[in-house]
């Protein structure tokens, strides 16, 4: 990492009272018993016993040139980006198994095929986003970015934590990365409602990428689409059939929305496919979207990967009215 600076002060919404405006509570809603037993009957023991699929591919890792900018779905929320000589994983997570909820597709690449990682970015807390194992393999002294209140669940592993608080920004290497609100929850266990939550913005010369980490549907989209210029918005689509009955994720249909709302070029789906952890059967997230994008005239814009597979952001003409 040859350059890391904090240029985000001023921009800061005053941490704590802010993300809880938008922090989603932990109370489950009436039937969240019979909602349960569903969830483990019908999706999560069935998964148990499903066979893994996918391979890692082993021709993902490239020389990037200043002017490119790559992206490669690992699989659920995690993406390796490269970007002016910088490689950053978001939300890292090679896990094979959280608890009884088993990966049913295998991450697109290998983690020992992995390029030297120069920064990590953690969006929130939750094991499905922070896998501390994964961490722990891919640790060798690189910064990490991640939410007010996370850094001490990754001290131990010998990373150099950063805290962002939303609009929060770090320049790294000429690589411009903004901490943007989210509606979800950060909690880890139980009782550490204190710990943030967000998605990230990455801007190089006149390209932006935006992960949107986990997030509910809200009107905190069209913000972030009125402040950044964005090329690519990576969003989640899945666990939106929660057990409990709170809105915790976006379905297909309101992740389009937000892309909308975020005025991007160009949409890719994650956090599907990969671990059984919403009452909805695995295959219906990226259905719905297809349905959705299609009868909205979207389709164009919405580009569905692979584990694996990556994809070249470019510079599309602005689709904003001038003025």
């Amino acid at each position: 990492m040859r350059h890391l600076r904090d240029k985000g002060r001023s921009l800061r919404l005053g941490g704590l009272d802010q993300s809880n405006r938008d922090q989603i509570g932990l109370m489950p809603k009436e039937g969240w018993q019979q909602r349960n037993y569903q969830f483990f009957r019908n999706i999560v023991i069935p998964s148990m016993f499903t066979k893994r699929t996918g391979d890692p591919r082993l021709d993902t890792t490239r020389r990037v040139g200043d002017d490119q900018i790559f992206v490669t779905w690992i699989g659920h929320a995690t993406f390796l980006v490269q970007m002016h000589g910088v490689n950053i994983l978001i939300d890292p997570n090679w896990a094979l198994w959280h608890s009884i909820f088993k990966r049913v597709r295998r991450p697109g690449i290998a983690l020992q095929e992995l390029p030297p990682i120069d920064l990590i970015m953690v969006s929130h807390a939750h094991y499905d986003h922070l896998h501390l194992k994964s961490l722990a393999e891919i640790a060798n002294g690189q910064p990490i970015l991640m939410p007010r209140g996370v850094s001490p669940l990754v001290r131990r592993l010998d990373l150099e934590p950063v805290e962002m608080d939303w609009w929060d920004n770090i320049e790294v290497n000429g690589v411009k990365i903004t901490f943007t609100p989210a509606r979800h929850w950060g909690a880890r266990y139980v009782h550490d409602l204190h710990r943030g939550f967000g998605g990230f913005t990455l801007t190089i010369g006149n390209r932006t990428l935006y992960h949107c980490g986990d997030s509910a549907y809200f009107e905190g989209f069209k913000e972030i689409g009125s402040r950044f210029d964005i090329n690519l918005a990576l969003m989640p689509i899945g666990a939106y059939d929660a057990p409990s009955g709170r809105t915790v994720h976006m379905n297909p249909e309101e992740a389009l929305d937000a892309f909308l709302d975020l005025q991007a070029d160009t949409m890719i789906p994650m956090h599907y496919g990969s671990f059984p952890l919403g009452g909805e059967p695995m295959h219906e997230p990226l259905e719905r979207l297809i349905y959705k994008a299609g009868s909205e005239g979207l389709s164009h814009r919405v580009r569905i990967l692979e584990e694996g597979v990556s994809a070249l952001i470019k510079r599309k003409p602005s689709m904003r009215r001038a003025g």
